[in-house]
């Protein structure tokens, strides 16, 4: 969806379709991608003191249970965030064209927050079960090997509950961070055209668009990683049985430490990681015959929207 006047030939099921399936594929891989920084992460913010930094954390893991341990948690990650990218992308391109019908004049960051919070809930509700059993298997050495056995030990312990046990506090992370991405993103893709580009999106190369998709996708990740982090660290402790309630968990971690516990390894996770989502997604709208994503300015020289 680029411009106004091509909203209603853009919103179509098709269209939703690629989105969602683009946003499930990029999501997906990615974070199965990451998983060994993930596992670094998750240890060293349920395990502070043990794991005090990267390489600590990095050294002691590999030492006491092997190089596998860097992929324990994959299943989760893959087909977790596939389902949540799936909804994040494909549900926010679908409330940013309802949102963008109902509030015709109102800001633009508006319409972006309140599209990328409307979708996050959904794709929160998809992700949180298979955050439980992740964030578990790769902090807890014996609790289970993956999903498969995962899931029925954890429902036969905690029953329904244990699955969503941290979904406010996921929702609390990752609501954030949807709406300070998605608004990142298309506000860094606009100034890219604008100021730097200074040519219309459509009269630029397939790789010249995918550049500014990556610059842009690499600002959203890292600004969107330290909005969230306290969020973050709230739900490992969660998962993990550190805290019975949301007021413990703050009050065990510290409010210093909810925003610099595990910051500096979440932003080399998350930057590259929302990079190269946008990228893969992207790739796979110009692949379904769709331009690529971010709201361009129409007129460069008058500045005004399409």
């Amino acid at each position: 969806m680029v411009m106004e006047g091509r909203v209603c030939e853009d919103l179509t099921p098709r269209y939703y379709a690629l989105c969602a399936i683009g946003g499930m594929l990029s999501a997906g891989t990615t974070h199965l991608a990451i998983t060994p920084l993930d596992v670094l992460k998750v240890n060293m913010q349920v395990h502070p003191i043990k794991y005090y930094s990267i390489s600590s954390c990095f050294t002691t893991l590999l030492r006491e249970q092997g190089p596998a341990v860097l992929w324990k948690g994959w299943t989760g990650k893959f087909f977790g965030y596939g389902a949540q990218g799936g909804c994040r992308f494909g549900l926010y391109e679908y409330f940013k064209g309802i949102y963008s019908n109902v509030f015709v004049g109102q800001n633009k960051s508006f319409v972006f927050f309140l599209s990328s919070a409307s979708a996050e809930v959904f794709a929160n509700v998809a992700l949180c079960p298979f955050e439980a059993i992740k964030v578990r298997v790769q902090a807890q050495p014996c609790y289970a090997k993956g999903l498969s056995d995962g899931f029925p030990k954890l429902y036969a312990s905690e029953g329904t509950r244990g699955f969503y046990r941290g979904l406010i506090p996921l929702l609390g992370r990752n609501i954030p961070f949807s709406m300070v991405m998605f608004s990142t993103f298309e506000h860094s893709v606009d100034f890219l055209y604008r100021n730097m580009v200074k040519r219309k999106k459509e009269d630029c190369s397939i790789g010249q668009q995918l550049g500014v998709t990556c610059l842009a996708g690499y600002a959203a990740g890292s600004v969107g990683s330290f909005i969230s982090n306290p969020a973050d660290n709230i739900v490992s402790s969660l998962y993990n049985r550190k805290a019975d309630s949301l007021a413990l968990a703050i009050k065990n971690i510290g409010l210093a430490n909810l925003f610099t516990r595990s910051l500096p390894i979440r932003m080399l996770l998350v930057g590259p990681s929302i990079t190269l989502q946008w990228f893969f997604y992207d790739t796979i709208k110009i692949l379904g015959g769709l331009p690529t994503s971010g709201e361009v300015t129409t007129d460069m020289k008058g500045g005004g929207r399409g």
